[in-house]
């Protein structure tokens, strides 16, 4: 059977699922579960696909392997239009948004907050959603992105496409990355000879300094790559790849929560940002930053153990008839409240273009 006729038969008998495409490759891979019982992990040590939520005091939840049937065959698309709709922005949560960054702000200047995230959830009713429609037209809109739809009756709906690696571990060798700063391509734009401003550039430099400090203690060998430009749908971002190797002592728990969250998607210092995140956002994240992807599973091309995590950026969650769409940008003293307020909206676009 072919993996869009299972995402639909899978959804209508209310059983959990995940079917997902990783960035740049023409195969798509999907987990389909027996029944609808609920499996977690807080070791990362089992076998199958993980699906975490940003507060790292809540469980993740697991689609263990040995329940699942495991599927994954080449992605072919049929061809289709995108409508452009035009979507009201939400003056409330303008309003709201831009004095939630004023305050960061304020806190930035008069403590020791270097940077934080602040997000939004914008709500989009539908009329009529086809969940496998909007599926594909993710994976056709967003190659280079880690493109999922994830399902379980007992959580939720939710579909993405995210641009960030969290963590590829194969046997001990790792890879993460730095993701911050955000522009909007324009006609003009060109990867290779795009002007970042000084706030953005400073915005990097502090989320890959954390990443080396935290990786310093656990693992050897690191390697920290050039920062460039990538493109992710309409927006281009700073990224710099880092590398290294897992010390011996060390395991994929210890590696995970000395990335995650990350300052891409909380803030430095890291539990200073994380209790302004809660106490001023006013809504709960839930799944929103935080990390899906496959878990220990057994590489056949390279014949190693790999695991492979994505942070959920990007992203939406589906509930009835409404749409709620999860959106951010990092706070820094340089920041200016209304252009961020003008990131989240451009950022927000992406999902929007497939409902």
């Amino acid at each position: 059977m072919n993996i869009f006729k299972k995402i639909t038969q899978f959804y209508e008998n209310n059983l959990p699922f995940v079917v997902y495409r990783k960035p740049n490759q023409n195969e798509i891979s999907g987990f389909f579960m027996q029944d609808d019982s609920l499996f977690f992990t807080d070791n990362f040590s089992e076998t199958g696909f993980v699906f975490a939520p940003f507060n790292t005091d809540e469980k993740a939840i697991l689609f263990p392997s040995e329940k699942a049937e495991f599927i994954q065959e080449e992605l072919i698309l049929n061809d289709f239009t995108f409508d452009e709709n035009d979507y009201l922005v939400d003056i409330k949560s303008k309003e709201n948004h831009i004095k939630i960054v004023e305050k960061a702000i304020d806190e930035i200047d008069k403590s020791d907050l270097q940077k934080v995230v602040i997000s939004r959830k914008e709500e989009v009713q539908l009329s009529d959603f086809e969940l496998l429609l909007g599926y594909q037209k993710l994976l056709k809109k967003y190659k280079n992105a880690f493109v999922y739809v994830w399902f379980h009756p007992k959580v939720g709906l939710w579909l993405g496409a995210t641009p960030e690696t969290l963590l590829q571990i194969f046997d001990t060798n790792f890879k993460t990355m730095s993701l911050a700063g955000t522009q909007v391509v324009t006609n003009d734009s060109d990867e290779n000879n795009v002007v970042w401003k000084s706030k953005e550039l400073e915005e990097q430099q502090l989320v890959t300094d954390f990443i080396e400090s935290q990786l310093a203690t656990i693992s050897s060998n690191l390697k920290i790559d050039k920062t460039e430009t990538i493109r992710a749908g309409n927006l281009l971002h700073l990224r710099t790849k880092v590398e290294g190797e897992l010390n011996k002592k060390s395991t994929l728990k210890s590696l995970i929560r000395s990335l995650h969250p990350t300052p891409a998607v909380c803030g430095l210092p890291r539990n200073m940002a994380r209790d302004f995140i809660i106490n001023n956002e006013n809504y709960n994240r839930s799944f929103y930053t935080g990390f899906l992807g496959e878990l220990n599973v057994q590489d056949l091309k390279l014949n190693v153990q790999s695991s492979q995590l994505y942070v959920n950026l990007r992203c939406m969650e589906i509930n009835n008839n409404k749409a709620s769409i999860y959106v951010g940008g990092g706070i820094t003293k340089d920041s200016i409240p209304k252009n961020e307020w003008k990131e989240t909206v451009s950022k927000s676009e992406t999902m929007k273009k497939v409902l």
